[in-house]
């Protein structure tokens, strides 16, 4: 399926983010040119590279303390927020330059020791701690879905991060991002109510 199509099939309540990791920023420019204006990046390094002013910049990738100093002037959102050390150096960092920075708790809903995230259970409350620094937006949730096959598992794990965000959501009424659903997995993502996707190979194609 061509990108167009795949925007164009997009409902209009859920945001898309163009994943641009590895991708150049001539391929960045070439997205832009359909419409689309928050790309993604998993590594500082090639957001400090790629960063034009002219486009959103959402940090998706697990990012270490020592490396939040370069994210913090360039990115609108970090999506990877998954331990208390990660939130107070972010607001350490905020707090410099005095801005406020949008953030998502990740939640492990899969489980998998190899990624991150916070664990489910653990979700609510350490969104509650990170409601009380200054300079961090809590805007919702973020979630990786299980690389495998079974569309009913990939299923149950994006529902389970539903039902968190619509517990958060009734408690803090400025609870508004839903950030799950990936190149394979997105249209069972929207369907278990997903408001943000990250899209990358299936955006710009396979890599040569």
């Amino acid at each position: 399926m061509n990108p167009v199509k795949i925007i164009q099939s997009i409902p209009a309540q859920v945001t898309l983010i163009a994943v641009s990791k590895t991708r150049s920023i001539e391929e960045i420019h070439e997205m832009a040119k359909l419409g689309i204006s928050t790309f993604g990046e998993n590594r500082v390094q090639e957001l400090k590279q790629k960063y034009d002013p002219a486009y959103h910049w959402h940090m998706i990738g697990h990012l270490q303390r020592n490396k939040v100093k370069d994210v913090v002037p360039l990115a609108d959102m970090i999506q990877s927020l998954d331990s208390l050390p990660l939130a107070e150096e972010i607001e350490k960092q905020c707090a410099k330059i005095d801005k406020v920075m949008d953030v998502l708790i990740e939640v492990n809903s899969s489980k998998e020791a190899s990624k991150s995230g916070v664990a489910p259970e653990e979700a609510l409350s350490f969104l509650a701690v990170c409601m009380s620094f200054p300079h961090l937006r809590v805007r919702g949730l973020m979630t990786i879905g299980p690389n495998i096959d079974d569309q009913e598992q990939i299923k149950a794990c994006f529902t389970s991060v539903y039902q968190l965000y619509q517990e958060a959501q009734a408690r803090w009424p400025q609870i508004d991002t839903l950030s799950m659903g990936m190149s394979g997995d997105y249209e069972i993502a929207i369907a278990c109510g997903a408001n943000m996707i990250r899209l990358g190979t299936i955006l710009f194609g396979e890599r040569n």
